[in-house]
């Protein structure tokens, strides 16, 4: 999952130059400032997903969500960038599933991880009722 989970996420990096760089560069503004712009969220999480770190890998998907939702929305509203939109949707739904496993899989492997919600029930029970 790690491998799929990293390759994916340097793959959106590279997409996201490629499109916004050199594909379809903004016809308004100077391009290079767009695709900064649009790089500078996926470079947050990058020393801690080259490293493996499992809590990145699961705060990441934050930063998937702005670009899922912008691949969303030009699939809607526009049909000249509909397939670099598909692009990007693909990209993003395979880094965000293989986050969110590698994490909970490096997780359990640690030994860290949420405790049910009757676990935690028990344990507030226990201490409301000791004071």
């Amino acid at each position: 999952m790690r491998i799929a989970a990293l390759t994916s996420y340097l793959a959106l990096t590279g997409w996201v130059i490629l499109w916004h760089g050199v594909l379809s560069p903004h016809p308004h503004v100077n391009a290079m400032g767009v695709t900064i712009a649009w790089l500078l969220p996926l470079l947050f999480p990058m020393k801690g997903m080259l490293t493996g770190n499992a809590y990145t890998h699961a705060w990441a998907n934050f930063v998937l969500m702005f670009y899922f939702l912008h691949a969303l929305t030009l699939l809607i509203v526009d049909e000249g960038e509909r397939w670099l939109a598909f692009i990007e949707l693909v990209i993003t739904s395979i880094a965000f599933v293989s986050n969110t496993y590698y994490a909970k899989l490096k997780g359990k492997e640690l030994g860290i991880g949420l405790k049910k919600l009757s676990m935690v029930e028990k344990e507030e029970k226990a201490r409301y009722e000791e004071k």
